[in-house]
């Protein structure tokens, strides 16, 4: 899970670089680098939580900026600053690593109940 992370954090750094040198695409490029990169450090965390609810609590913040990477690129596309195929391949991915930490934090939080 960590190195498709990293992964995902590479290919977010190689679209921020190439954004257009704007108001809006520097704006952009600044949310987007923090949110797409962070869940690779936030499970990075999690791997070495204190408790099980350390452990919940580092993967929900690494969730949150999933969500919010994936709004910023749904904007980038629909506002046309990203090409549509780019956008499209990381939207399913950003999408497929949201399902995976929903669902890690369902079967901690289970876990959790069951101690």
């Amino acid at each position: 899970m960590q190195e498709r992370l990293i992964l995902f954090s590479v290919m977010v750094i190689q679209i921020v670089n190439r954004l257009p040198k704007t108001v809006t695409g520097a704006h952009f490029a600044k949310q987007l680098v923090k949110s797409g990169t962070s869940p690779a450090f936030h499970h990075a965390e999690a791997q070495s939580a204190e408790s099980r609810k350390d452990f919940i609590h580092k993967l929900k913040i690494g969730l949150k900026e999933l969500r919010e990477t994936f709004v910023n690129l749904k904007i980038l596309k629909q506002a046309k600053i990203l090409e549509s195929n780019e956008a499209d391949i990381l939207l399913n991915e950003n999408d497929e690593l949201i399902s995976i930490f929903v669902s890690s934090i369902k079967t901690a939080r289970n876990n959790l109940r069951k101690e």
